[in-house]
């Protein structure tokens, strides 16, 4: 897809800052709305949208409440979420990872290094969707279908995103192969995003949740990483 045919919605209660951030993206060919507060959003017809730039502290609904809501609903969770917020603390960083976002940028920031963050995260998004060889990959009732980008457990379709997506992938294509916490890292996020190895965790422990009966094949060894047991 050209970069001119992905829409992106901003998110943010600072309606100048909204402005600056519509100009410069459409600047770079994106096509770009913008919104002022989540129960905006949540009002709006999501499907058209290829990326959501969301800032967290919004009067009423904040933008991490917004992101669940987003990932929670299977129509919208596998768009990619990008949070633009002032708070910029270890904890934060975790909790906006821990609900699915892609990428997390500290407010103030250049408006290059959101176009750069902007432009990795798409390209990332691109590649996840690009059909293979590979169509589905098994584990018992476990399935995971390379071509639609989705994953059943025991027959019900289970919403992932793109991060969870990709770690599962990743594990059951290396069964009884320990992948380490920086491979992971550098296989699933963008090579300009620091990734903490807690994030790592989060991401694993949220993974474990939605595959219900084999959480425990995903096995973690102490000091080395992790691996799918099958």
């Amino acid at each position: 897809m050209e970069e001119n045919k992905y829409r992106i919605l901003v998110v943010d209660d600072e309606q100048d800052l909204c402005e600056i951030l519509k100009f410069n993206l459409e600047t770079e060919g994106y096509l770009v709305d913008t919104a002022n507060s989540a129960e905006e959003v949540l009002n709006m017809n999501l499907l058209p949208y290829h990326l959501f730039l969301l800032d967290v502290m919004m009067e009423g609904m904040s933008g991490f409440a917004l992101a669940k809501e987003l990932k929670a609903n299977q129509s919208t969770a596998s768009i990619p979420i990008i949070f633009l917020t002032a708070k910029d603390t270890e904890n934060d960083m975790v909790t906006g990872f821990n609900i699915g976002a892609d990428d997390y940028i500290s407010k103030p920031f250049s408006i290059r290094e959101v176009m750069v963050r902007v432009r990795a995260v798409l390209r990332r998004t691109k590649s996840a969707n690009t059909p293979n060889n590979t169509n589905t990959i098994e584990y018992k009732g476990l399935k995971l279908n390379a071509n639609t980008k989705t994953v059943s457990v025991d027959g019900k379709d289970i919403a992932f995103t793109k991060t969870e997506y990709e770690l599962l992938k990743l594990l059951l294509e290396a069964k009884g192969r320990v992948l380490s916490r920086q491979e992971l890292i550098d296989k699933v996020w963008p090579s300009d995003v620091l990734v903490l190895d807690r994030t790592v965790d989060v991401n694993i422990t949220r993974l474990r949740k939605k595959i219900g009966n084999y959480a425990n094949n995903i096995v973690t060894r102490q000091g080395f990483g992790y691996y799918f047991d099958a």
